[in-house]
């Protein structure tokens, strides 16, 4: 068992072994100085695939993906993501990139800037803008957040073609075709900043995430709130009580446990800095009916943050857990997150971070 930890920076992307989850080599810089915002390791098929979005600041942005655990990296001639000419915009970063379930091996998804989601049907080679989204008529409403307007989160069914996406500031879609007929799913989640605090749409959702245990039960870290849904988005509730804060911008879920997830609470709004300078995460082992601090080995004095995909977990059990900072720091957990150490440090700003057994 080998662990492949993907950690995309703002200057380039390393990756990480490990055959015990507490020792590990060190592969990299790949794409030196260029910002790696989107990283995926597909293990759907015999050769394992990791997928890099990449933008150069002097030859923009591109996805590359490598089938030698990083050895040589390949592009797709004239760009595996083009907008149509039609739509009258240009790549700005590709911001998600998520391989479909097993049964659908050749099926990769990305969310891109502009906020929009794009289908390939080979394994990434080339995709195709999902133009039921696109032609939305909310989009016009669809404002960016302070990371960009951009698709973020994307979440396909385990069992059926139904396809869950969440955006800033827009909200959760759910289509039950991936394609088509697309529904906002945003009921219960509060927006502080609206004269409508409940609105259909035009919420700040940070991520979602899935129960091991039924994929109708979603969590989600909204801007200012910490949800639950049980129906597949169709309602939300707080499970924010016996958090020292509702604010944060990653939601993890146990893939192995039913009722288990993550987060990691912030002061909010322009603090944005763990609660108390503590960086901590909080579990809860019921669906967030009550949540435990978890800690040890990361800072008791910390002023920096953990963004919305610089956080992942594996899939073996107990279930590890990767954090990655603003100020280049990667921690580890082989414990379901008690106990934590230092995989990497005094890398560039981390944005993206994924964990696969290859």
């Amino acid at each position: 068992m080998t662990v492949l930890l993907a950690v995309g920076t703002r200057k380039g992307l390393w990756l990480f072994r490990s055959d015990d989850r507490r020792t590990w080599t060190s592969d990299g810089p790949h794409f030196l100085m260029q910002e790696t915002a989107a990283v995926a390791v597909d293990t759907r098929s015999s050769t394992p695939r990791i997928y890099a979005g990449v933008m150069s600041w002097h030859w923009g942005p591109t996805l590359a993906w490598s089938d030698d655990l990083g050895a040589t990296w390949h592009e797709t001639e004239n760009a595996a993501i083009r907008f149509p000419d039609d739509t009258g915009e240009a790549l700005g970063r590709v911001w998600q990139i998520q391989p479909d379930t097993a049964d659908r091996p050749d099926v990769v998804w990305a969310g891109c800037e502009p906020t929009s989601l794009w289908r390939s049907d080979d394994r990434g080679e080339t995709f195709s803008l999902v133009r039921g989204l696109w032609d939305h008529p909310h989009r016009k409403d669809w404002a960016p957040g302070f990371g960009g307007a951009a698709v973020h989160t994307i979440v396909p069914d385990a069992e059926t073609s139904k396809v869950t996406v969440a955006m800033s500031t827009g909200g959760v879609y759910v289509s039950d075709d991936g394609s088509e007929g697309w529904t906002p799913r945003n009921r219960g989640i509060h927006v502080s900043f609206s004269p409508d605090e409940y609105p259909e749409y035009g919420q700040c959702v940070h991520k979602v995430a899935v129960d091991a245990g039924d994929p109708q039960r979603m969590y989600l870290q909204n801007h200012h709130g910490v949800y639950r849904s049980d129906d597949g988005g169709g309602q939300w509730v707080s499970i924010a009580d016996g958090l020292p804060s509702d604010f944060g911008f990653f939601v993890l879920g146990s893939p192995t446990t039913p009722g288990t997830a993550w987060v990691m609470p912030l002061e909010a709004d322009a603090r944005r800095i763990p609660v108390g300078g503590r960086m901590r995460v909080y579990r809860t082992t019921d669906a967030g009916a009550s949540w435990e601090e978890q800690g040890e080995g990361l800072p008791d004095s910390s002023y920096t943050v953990v963004l919305r995909d610089a956080a992942c977990v594996d899939p073996l059990s107990p279930t590890g857990l990767y954090l990655g900072t603003r100020d280049g720091v990667v921690y580890a957990s082989a414990d379901d997150g008690a106990s934590w150490q230092v995989v990497a440090d005094h890398l560039p700003d981390v944005l993206s971070v994924r964990a696969a057994v290859v």
